[in-house]
């Protein structure tokens, strides 16, 4: 009798730790589920979306001097090196798009690469075929013609108007060995300090930029004047050297610390010692 209770005993105590273990067992599962999500996301990012594309200016250059961003004639040197396009309203954004580098590609035509070539926000394609379609590259001719196979990039240009494929998301700017710039505008003066800010790795584009004087601790807030050109009002005169806080639409800060020096000059470039 003791036996039979004692193994009745044995096999209910091994029922309990077995339901027991249950609920952890089911708990296993959920780390396998959001490796599956986290890899659908990953999938998402690094997929091409359909755009439209046609380009401008000279076959070989860097579509116009300057353009709706501020970035003058830089457009067509290191590091841009003429790799450029101007925008529809949702790439230009009201100038927040400007310095934003995309990925394009073109498959559907004999003269296409299918290879990928990297294109940086200038300047804005206000009408035309930009407002006819979500997503348009007015690119330069020097741009459309890197989609092309080698010799074929005139070929590829007579076409004119193309489906293409661009991608952002997996895109960060990259200028290696080069450093951000800021191009003082000519009409800036003691009391009104304007620039446009060039080069920027990473994010390419910028939420907020900020100045401080020498003499304080205050960073004032700028705000965009037009494209990548920020401007600041003050009711005193403003003392150099200036010290700029950039911050990007990731959250990423960056101090180009004393970067406009005493006695600056309007129309000027001056050169920092960081990027992001």
């Amino acid at each position: 009798m003791a036996r039979v209770v004692l193994h009745s005993m044995l096999f209910l105590y091994s029922l309990a730790i077995t339901f027991s273990l249950l609920p952890y067992s089911v708990y296993c599962f959920h780390p396998k589920v959001l490796t599956n999500v986290s890899r659908s996301l990953s999938d998402i990012s690094w997929s091409w979306a359909p755009a439209g594309a046609t380009w401008y200016g000279s076959p070989t250059g860097a579509g116009s001097d300057g353009g709706a961003c501020g970035y003058m004639s830089a457009v067509g040197e290191p590091p841009f090196n003429s790799k450029i396009s101007a925008g529809g309203p949702s790439l230009f954004r009201s100038g927040a798009g400007c310095g934003t580098c995309f990925e394009v590609k073109c498959t559907e035509n004999a003269a296409c690469s299918g290879q990928q070539a990297t294109v940086v926000i200038t300047d804005e394609c206000p009408g035309g075929p930009c407002l006819a379609e979500p997503v348009h590259f007015d690119l330069s001719g020097a741009a459309f013609g890197a989609m092309a196979k080698p010799g074929r990039e005139d070929q590829l240009r007579n076409v004119g108007v193309l489906n293409i494929q661009y991608r952002r998301q997996v895109v960060q700017c990259k200028y290696p060995g080069v450093k951000i710039a800021f191009r003082v505008d000519p009409g800036s003066n003691p009391w009104y300090f304007s620039t446009a800010v060039e080069f920027v790795n990473g994010d390419g584009d910028l939420a907020a930029v900020e100045v401080q004087e020498a003499s304080s601790k205050q960073w004032l807030p700028m705000q965009r004047l037009w494209g990548a050109v920020w401007k600041l009002n003050s009711g005193n005169p403003l003392n150099g050297p200036f010290s700029i806080k950039l911050t990007t639409p990731s959250k990423m800060t960056l101090v180009a610390k004393n970067v406009i020096p005493s006695g600056w000059v309007p129309g000027r470039i001056y050169h920092s010692k960081v990027n992001f």
